[in-house]
């Protein structure tokens, strides 16, 4: 029978003196690849560039705080139909956890609604 590939050598052969420094031309791929790999893995730090730092997330000054609870409270509601509708999908340990999670929700969105509720609006 004739194998599809030939056999190993017996011995492999080791590395015992091979340096990346043998010639020229060895030593300045060796230098390459070494800046290739600083550039991607270590880039230099530059302490002079400035960064534009603002909020990550910005709420427009113009709403007024009525429009921004009532945004508020549809979120809450949203968040506790999603937890709600998800806890049906989940084995009872961790629907008991997710549905005691629509809870606490519930009663943040209840207690927002009681501050739209009790809120006086501007005339």
């Amino acid at each position: 029978m004739i194998k599809p590939t030939p056999n190993p050598p017996d011995e492999i052969p080791t590395p015992d003196n091979t340096s990346p420094y043998e010639s020229a031309d060895s030593k300045r791929l060796h230098e390459a690849a070494e800046r290739a790999l600083d550039h991607y893995l270590n880039p230099p730090r530059n302490p002079d560039a400035k960064r534009k730092r603002g909020p990550m997330y910005a709420i427009d000054p113009d709403y007024t705080s009525e429009e921004l609870l009532a945004n508020v409270s549809e979120t809450l509601g949203s968040a506790k139909t999603i937890s709600l509708d998800f806890a049906g999908m989940l084995p009872p340990p961790h629907r008991r956890t997710l549905l005691g999670i629509a809870q606490l929700v519930m009663l943040s969105e209840l207690a927002v609604n009681r501050v739209l509720d009790t809120m006086e609006l501007p005339s």
